[in-house]
């Protein structure tokens, strides 16, 4: 890899850390996290079946991160004049759009959890940790597909 792919890797990465913790703890707030993960409504309700497993909550939660990430990435390009091409930029958000969706979930952080010994760390409250492990572990992969794109 050359020193401009290594210093665009390395930018984007950095990049896109910063977007995915403004999308989850500036621009997110509390009823979108209680629902994002599934069903939540109970009989006080004001609008039950509105929030439907909580999908709605989880899709607009993603598109917060991929708008977020698009600002970020277009912003780093302008500014540093690093090239990124459209394809890859549009597979990465895609990417992170569709892991993010399903890790955020719950479902997936708990499996793991559980069938890698650590039951009992989701009773002492360290599912939003590997929650995020998760998101960093996946969120490598879109800097190298947005600055190398498909071609």
């Amino acid at each position: 890899m050359s020193d401009a792919a290594t210093s665009a890797f390395a930018a984007s990465f950095v990049g896109l850390y910063a977007a995915h913790h403004a999308a989850d703890y500036l621009f997110q707030g509390d009823r979108m996290s209680e629902r994002k993960s599934g069903w939540t409504e109970d009989f006080t309700d004001p609008q039950p079946g509105r929030h439907h497993h909580g999908w709605g909550a989880n899709q607009l939660h993603a598109v917060t991160h991929t708008l977020t990430e698009l600002a970020v990435l277009g912003l780093m390009a302008l500014v540093l004049d690093m090239p990124l091409p459209v394809v890859g930029v549009a597979v990465a958000v895609a990417w992170i759009h569709v892991t993010h969706s399903l890790i955020d979930r719950r479902w997936p952080v708990r499996m793991w959890m559980k069938h890698t010994g650590s039951a009992d760390f989701i009773d002492r409250g360290g599912m939003p940790l590997v929650d995020q492990a998760m998101h960093i572990a996946v969120g490598i992969f879109p800097a190298a597909l947005a600055i190398g794109g498909w071609a």
